[in-house]
């Protein structure tokens, strides 16, 4: 008997019993995976494969619209994104994908890495795939902070929010072709696989997706490895192959305080239900702070808002769109 199986819910056990048609004997070889933010998950066999089995982790079904996650992977289905979903609950938030075998996620410090994962993010974000519900940054931040349900530990978190919340006007006046984004396109949800030789690469997790500006896939992915500035620009020009307009990498620097705010809130609300982050909480809170002062300082000097609203490059964005 597998000395993991005890520590396997017998939920879950059952759950694979239904989907396979199996008896509990038929599954073996099962495994703890590491825990991921937001849930922990086992391997296991099951008639001569190899499968993963989510299970929620606790407080997911305040953070999670598992019936909209179960839309997201119908939308993206057949795209080659992803690992092949086998089960989802739309109700629990089960999920069993295949594993896939001999693969390694992105090193956020090799940017050979980083390049081919730019490269899969924006051939995702080329099928302009689309559903019907939104996520929307700015709102999650203050249903985040119901969530927590007691003032932020951080005592200058009022000042943050305020430097975060006045770089909105900027962001609301640049257009924005608002598709389906990943949202959580982090280093560790990039796989690595070989197959001839041939790098291929797949986008996992795909809890929070929704329908977004996708720049906010460039700002999720900084923030996770905790770049300094340097690498920050560096995946900016690498996304935009080296025509990154100011206007839009103050707007990914916007994005970047945003989500550092948001992720911050996230990581409070889990502290308060007994999962601690450490050092990432603490590096998503200073992202908000930080870049909040350098977007508003090229904001305020540059004039960007005006300047943009009178510029070629507003012109021709516009002239793209109805080309389309």
């Amino acid at each position: 008997m597998d000395e993991n199986r005890e520590k396997m819910p017998a939920e879950a056990v059952e759950i694979i019993k239904k989907v396979f048609g199996v008896w509990d004997c038929d599954i073996t070889n099962i495994e703890i995976a590491k825990a991921g933010m937001t849930n922990r998950s086992f391997f296991f066999d099951c008639k001569g494969h190899k499968y993963i089995i989510r299970i929620p982790g606790e407080g997911t079904e305040q953070l999670i619209k598992r019936s909209e996650e179960e839309v997201v992977y119908r939308a993206i289905a057949g795209k080659g994104l992803c690992d092949d979903v086998i089960y989802i609950n739309a109700k629990d938030g089960y999920k069993i994908t295949k594993y896939v075998h001999n693969a390694r996620v992105c090193n956020p410090m090799d940017m050979e890495d980083v390049a081919l994962c730019l490269a899969k993010l924006k051939e995702f974000h080329r099928m302009r795939l689309g559903v019907a519900h939104e996520f929307d940054i700015y709102g999650q931040i203050q249903y985040y902070e119901q969530l927590r349900q007691q003032p932020s530990i951080y005592e200058d978190y009022e000042i943050t929010k305020a430097s975060v919340w006045q770089l909105k006007p900027f962001v609301d006046c640049l257009p924005k072709e608002k598709i389906l984004t990943h949202i959580d396109a982090v280093p560790d949800n990039f796989l690595f696989t070989s197959e001839n030789e041939e790098t291929k690469v797949q986008l996992i997790d795909w809890e929070y997706a929704g329908m977004q500006d996708p720049h906010v896939d460039i700002a999720m992915f900084c923030i996770y490895a905790g770049y300094g500035r340097d690498n920050i620009d560096h995946v900016i020009d690498l996304y935009f192959e080296g025509k990154c307009q100011l206007y839009e990498r103050v707007k990914c620097y916007c994005y970047i305080a945003s989500c550092g705010l948001l992720w911050s809130n996230w990581c409070e609300y889990k502290s308060r239900i007994g999962i601690e982050f450490g050092e990432y909480a603490l590096k998503q809170y200073l992202f908000a702070k930080e870049y909040s002062e350098i977007a508003a300082q090229y904001i305020r000097e540059g004039n960007l808002c005006e300047k943009w609203n009178t510029s070629e490059e507003r012109l021709s964005w516009q002239r793209e769109q109805a080309a389309e």
